[in-house]
């Protein structure tokens, strides 16, 4: 099993995961980081508030995300799908052979 050391507003934070999900688990982990200063002004410098206000951030993220799940998906996938529909619209256009 690997650990990670992940820092979330300056504080280190030992992990442990799966051999081989640790870039993921970094990236993870510079997502939270990269809320962090806003999450430290709102909660007033406490480390567990900042945390809270870090998850109450992600979380907004994620319930936008679900209301809204186009906006969540990347130009390239959007396009591949209208495609797709496309290519489905033009077959059904199309007369039936016998």
């Amino acid at each position: 099993m690997a650990q990670v050391t992940l820092t979330v507003a300056g504080r280190p934070h030992l992990v442990a995961c799966r051999d081989g999900e640790e870039s993921s688990l970094r990236a993870l982990g510079a997502m939270l980081e990269r809320h962090a200063a806003t999450a430290q002004r709102a909660s007033g410098g406490s480390s567990e508030r900042t945390l809270l206000y870090i998850a109450l951030m992600l979380a907004d993220q994620l319930s936008e995300r679900e209301a809204n799940p186009a906006a969540g998906l990347p130009p390239a996938v959007l396009e591949r799908i209208a495609e797709r529909l496309e290519a489905v619209a033009a077959a059904l256009e199309e007369p039936a052979e016998d």
